[in-house]
Parts: C-alpha cells; structure tokens; sequence
C-alpha cells in the first residue's frame, strides 16, 4: 500500500527530523534503500571520503524534488540507513595503519623486510575483507526483503560486496564506470581491496559482470592499460579520446548511445565523483584535470534509460569534506548526483 503523503509538503524546506533529502519515509515504506558505506582505509592521496554518507545527507535538504527528467520519482520513497559507528571507527583505525605502510613504501622501504608493517597489511587486508563482508550481508538482506539498493561511500574500495550481493541474483549484468580512474590495479600498494583494485576485483571475483564499460579515465598506469586491451569484458573510453572527438564534430549523443550500446540489458552504475571536472569535486581524494560536467553524466544515465535498459543498482562514492580547501561544493554536488540516481533508479 502506497504511504499518504498528504501532510507532506515537497515545497517545504527539507527537515532533517525526516530522512535524506528530507523526505518523510522509513525504511519500511521506502522502495529504494541507501547503504552509506564510511570507510577511506586505503586512500592514496586525501582523506576525507569516509564522511562522504553524512555531509551527502547533510547537503541533500537543499535538493528540491522537482526533477524534470523523472517526475516524482521520490514518491516511490527512498530512505538512508543509519551511518554504522563501528564501521567508521574501524575504518579510522585502519587508516592510520595504512598511513604508516603508505608513508614507508614512498621514502623507499619495503613492507616485507619490517615485521610491525607486515602484521599492519595483515590488519588492513583483514579489514578490507570484513568489509566485503558486511556490505555484502547488509545489501543481500536488503535485495532479498524486495528493495532496491544504492551505495554511498566512502572510497571506491566500497561497493564491491554490494556487486557480488547483485551477482547472486542476476545471472549476468554490466557496470558502467564514470571515473578519473581505471581501478585495474591488482593489490595496489599491497592492499587486496583497494580503493584503486576495485574493478580488477571484480572482474577477477565476479564473473557475472559480462562488462565494464569504463568512461571519463584519465588517469592509469601501463598495467591498467595493458589489461584493458587484453580483457574482452572491458571496454574503456579515456577522457581524452571522448575530447578529441567531440573537437572534431562527434555530439555527446552519438558517444553515450554508442557507450549504452556496449551494455548488457541489466546495468550497475559506479559513480566515482571524480569523474567530473575536478571544479566541481574539489576535495576528492584524488582529483584529475579534465572530466565531465554534471549534466553530461546525467545525459549518459537519461540515454541509458531511453535505451530500455534496467538499471539494478549504483554506487556514489570518493565524495569527501571541504576541508582542504574550504569549498564545500563537493557534498552539494554529490547530493545532486545522488538524488539523479535515486530518481533513475526507481524510474518506471
């Protein structure tokens, strides 16, 4: 039975007394759920991802409802879970043990030959697995009660119980990847479930992901490429080239209908802010000059729906704090977006 929402204004100013984007449901009544994921263990760069979840919540009573390309989407109900504290602090804890392996491997040392760093990789892969673990418990109950699901993290490492939670489900599926970064790397830094292995994971622990069709990267390693080229699973459409192309005459339309046409019918969406130009993230872990207007990312999701295709699940993630450069657009932005993939998601 659908909730009355007779005594709800949607012109109203956004209570936080309610849930994200101030909307009145609960988990009960909502028929999209968000997981907020705060964990940033093995970021290479900045910190500041793990708070993502809650200044995410926090900007999105500022996001009115009125979305032009799915109108009252959010009727459908979408309702944020609780942040889990002690996922958070372990996350914090493991951080600084993945400072201390990070900090040594840049002044030239090696993890093998120092017994502590040893037993602290140990710690932070162990973690990572829990993690896996837990994400893919929280989401599986989730999918399993009926709901659909989004993620919001949290580094980029976060999403991947939530995609083996899908796995279990759905036969075969695709990921769109809008990113900065290829995250092929295997074991990056020493760490399994890194936040830059995340797609070299889950091509080599999912095999239901018929493809990965990446767009935006530019930023990657000889490694990144070479698996790129040599896996038929992935297809990757660099920021550059995309670029080049619209300078000599291609329209955004043609490109996003030809990156759609690599999907299979069933899509996961992996949003890494930093996909965007970074003016718009600025205090991303890891930004890169380049990147994609916000409407431009939005026109690719509109162009997936067109295509008929079913969208069965997303991650945010990488959208951090502004405290690095005092701007906090970042949490705004990655409101915006969310809210964009809440509506798209529960789209008839």
């Amino acid at each position: 039975m659908a909730m009355d929402l007779s005594g709800f204004d949607p012109n109203s100013v956004g209570l936080k007394s309610n849930n994200i984007f101030g909307l009145p449901f609960k988990e009960a009544d909502a028929s999209l759920v968000l997981l907020p994921v705060p964990w940033e263990v093995t970021i290479s760069y900045r910190d500041g991802t793990s708070r993502g979840p809650e200044n995410i919540f926090d900007a999105s009573m500022q996001v009115d409802l009125y979305d032009p390309d799915v109108r009252d989407g959010w009727k459908k109900g979408f309702y944020m879970l609780p942040i889990d504290k002690n996922i958070k602090k372990k996350s914090d804890y493991l951080r600084q043990c993945a400072e201390l392996i990070i900090s040594h491997l840049i002044d030239g040392g090696s993890v093998e030959e120092n017994e502590q760093l040893k037993e602290k990789l140990k710690e932070v892969n162990d973690g990572g697995v829990l993690l896996h673990n837990w994400v893919h418990e929280m989401t599986s109950t989730l999918l399993k009660a009926g709901k659909k699901v989004g993620l919001v993290g949290g580094d980029h490492s976060t999403p991947l119980g939530f995609i083996k939670a899908l796995s279990d489900i759905h036969p075969e599926f695709g990921v769109l990847q809008i990113d900065a970064h290829a995250d092929l790397r295997k074991a990056y830094e020493g760490f399994t479930y890194s936040h830059a292995s995340i797609m070299y994971n889950v091509i080599h622990e999912i095999p239901q992901v018929k493809k990965l069709v990446q767009v935006g990267i530019r930023d990657y390693c000889d490694e990144e490429i070479e698996m790129s080229q040599q896996n038929d699973r992935i297809i990757t459409y660099f920021d550059k080239d995309i670029k080049e192309r619209q300078f000599e005459g291609d329209t955004w339309k043609k490109i996003c209908e030809e990156i759609v046409e690599q999907l299979p019918q069933k899509v996961y969406i992996s949003f890494d802010i930093d996909g965007l130009d970074p003016k718009l993230c600025p205090n991303t872990g890891t930004p890169v000059p380049g990147g994609f207007e916000l409407d431009e990312v939005f026109y690719l999701f509109k162009t997936l729906k067109k295509s008929g295709r079913e969208l069965i699940g997303f991650d945010l993630n990488e959208v951090s704090t502004g405290q690095h450069t005092g701007d906090g657009i970042d949490s705004i932005v990655g409101a915006r977006a969310l809210y964009k993939l809440c509506n798209y998601m529960v789209a008839e």
